[in-house]
């Protein structure tokens, strides 16, 4: 069964939430605080995390800065906040994906699945030889590494499936919605999720992340990785 930590410090959307998610198969344990949450995580680790933003103490952004800090499990933004600076603060942060409320939970439910999916398949590559390399930048999908000028990238789960899906079309340009669907699962989303992401990758893989060599965007149609 999949463990979900779920942080929010509203009584009844915490236990109405922790309730739905069991209905939906999932082992939840809720907490109303980000110091609860850290702790709870690393004496027993679940296998996503589900983040409230306006949290009493600790706010959202700081507690998903510290589980980041600690390891790369799945972490979902569940929040009221609708506004781009909020979304994008989050996701920059380190969440990989956001949520809005009201929450529809068949819908978060199918969003927790991709992710596990992706987490899975990510974990469980043989180890093989084959890299895919573009310049000084090596990624090697089977063995879940980025390499840049023969240097080991740390990059989180979501960031190597994002990395690996444009590494594997090379000098294709896939649009945002084509990144959602397939690394995110989503066939529709916010696609700003995608532009955060691909904002990260180029401070860990661009020598100048504002004038990006390799992850470049071609206006108007979306991403390209090239040499």
């Amino acid at each position: 069964m999949t463990a979900v930590l779920l942080i929010e410090d509203d009584d009844r959307i915490r236990l109405s939430l922790a309730m739905a998610l069991e209905d939906e198969g999932y082992s939840a344990t809720a907490v109303a605080t980000a110091e609860e949450g850290i702790a709870a995580q690393r004496r027993q680790p679940a296998d996503t995390v589900l983040v409230d933003l306006m949290l009493p103490g600790m706010d959202g952004y700081e507690c998903i800065r510290q589980l980041r800090r600690d390891d790369d499990v799945p972490i979902v933004v569940v929040s009221a906040r609708d506004d781009t600076h909020d979304i994008v603060a989050a996701l920059e942060a380190g969440a990989d994906d956001y949520v809005i409320k009201p929450v529809a939970v068949k819908e978060l439910a199918a969003r927790l699945r991709a992710l596990r999916r992706r987490a899975r398949a990510t974990a469980t590559l043989p180890p093989q030889t084959s890299v895919l390399t573009f310049g000084d930048l090596e990624v090697r999908p089977e063995a879940g590494e980025v390499r840049l000028a023969g240097a080991l990238v740390a990059v989180t789960r979501t960031e190597f499936r994002l990395l690996c899906e444009l590494a594997e079309h090379p000098g294709l340009v896939l649009s945002r919605q084509q990144l959602l669907q397939r690394v995110w699962g989503h066939e529709f989303g916010d696609e700003r999720v995608v532009d955060v992401h691909v904002g990260r990758l180029r401070q860990k893989i661009e020598p100048h992340s504002g004038n990006p060599r390799h992850l470049v965007t071609v206006r108007g149609l979306g991403y390209k990785l090239q040499p």
